[in-house]
């Protein structure tokens, strides 16, 4: 399995690099994050040692395991899933970046448990850009005014927007990857006095990801391609 692994990581990597040339880009501005939800300690050390550099956690459950595990050691952590207010002392200070802030609500609960830890936590406002019922996020018309209200949050710093479109053909994205990298070039103009920390564009999975990179994406964040179909296939990776 560990070759196979390495081989999946190697040709994702190059799909990223290939798509960020097709676009002027240089693909070290890309990071590619691994999807690890249902995957095992030994699967995420064996990804680690094949490349990875970031992990990216959907489960508060599963994380905090592999966290005592040691499972991340040698990567960066983020957690990429909804997240309950009620778990938000799990998350706070133990992952670099919380890439799915939906609401004031879960925004302020993570600045009160950042200032009891007395640091600062990066995150990522998440977009539902497909307005979908079934999924978090923000809606594109709030999320300027979510974003300004990190400014008013010391121990919270906005490092961009993470949003999952809708499960669409191949090559059907592009258009609303456009959207949210719009959206992304707009809050990064208008937040001028938090201009230098707005950085991060994350969109795009396994059945999009080299669109999302061509349209500006950041990071990407992929499982399947990686390490192949879960039990159970859900579009939160």
């Amino acid at each position: 399995m560990a070759v196979s692994l390495e081989e999946n990581i190697r040709a994702v990597k190059e799909r990223i690099a290939v798509a960020a040339r097709e676009a002027g880009r240089d693909p070290a501005g890309i990071t590619l994050v691994a999807a690890t939800k249902t995957q095992t300690d030994e699967t995420i050390r064996a990804a680690i040692a094949a490349g990875i550099t970031v992990c990216g956690e959907n489960r508060v459950q599963e994380m905090t395991a592999h966290l005592e595990a040691n499972a991340y050691d040698g990567a960066g952590l983020h957690f990429i899933g909804h997240l309950q207010r009620n778990k938000v002392r799990q998350v706070v200070g133990r992952v670099d970046l919380i890439e799915s802030v939906d609401s004031l609500r879960l925004l302020e609960a993570i600045e009160a448990e950042a200032a009891r830890l007395d640091l600062r936590q990066d995150i990522l406002i998440e977009v539902n850009i497909g307005r979908e019922e079934s999924k978090s996020g923000v809606l594109p018309e709030e999320v300027k005014a979510l974003c300004r209200k990190t400014l008013e949050c010391p121990h919270v710093r906005l490092r961009g927007l993470m949003a999952v479109p809708p499960a669409l053909p191949e090559g059907g994205s592009q258009k609303i990857f456009r959207e949210i990298k719009q959206l992304f070039v707009d809050i990064k103009r208008e937040m001028d006095d938090n201009n230098s920390g707005i950085t991060c564009l994350s969109m795009g999975m396994s059945g999009d990801y080299p669109d999302a990179v061509r349209e500006g994406a950041t990071l990407v964040r992929v499982g399947t391609a990686l390490f192949g179909p879960r039990v159970r296939t859900e579009r939160t990776e």
